[in-house]
């Protein structure tokens, strides 16, 4: 089983930050998340809250078990951008997968009937 600091250096190197952008992110420098990373060192709660907003699994690097099922980039990234965008945004991206999710032929019907 992986150590609690090489799951931190996965989640970094998943979400494709250097140590020293990744240890700024949590507030810190770049030896504390070396020291992370080898172990020497237990990250708290504040750092954990701040990777955990730019995309880390927390509950992974703490425990070993996935939250969730981790998505491909392209839909992790999707994904981002609905929840950073406004109303407006969020239902022109809902429309958006609305209409090109149905089965052919379907879109054309109701554009025609209606």
């Amino acid at each position: 089983m992986k150590t609690q600091g090489e799951r931190l250096r996965e989640e970094r190197e998943r979400l494709g930050f250097n140590q020293t952008d990744f240890a700024a992110i949590g507030g810190l420098k770049k030896l504390a998340q070396i020291n992370y990373e080898q172990d020497k060192r237990a990250p708290d709660s504040a750092y954990l809250a701040a990777i955990a907003a730019a995309g880390a699994d927390v509950q992974y690097i703490i425990t070993g078990q996935r939250s969730v099922e981790r998505l491909p980039s392209r839909e992790a990234a999707l994904l981002d951008n609905y929840r950073h965008s406004d109303e407006k945004g969020r239902k022109i991206i809902e429309q958006t997968a609305f209409a090109t999710a149905e089965p052919p032929g379907e879109y054309e019907v109701k554009k025609r009937g209606g």
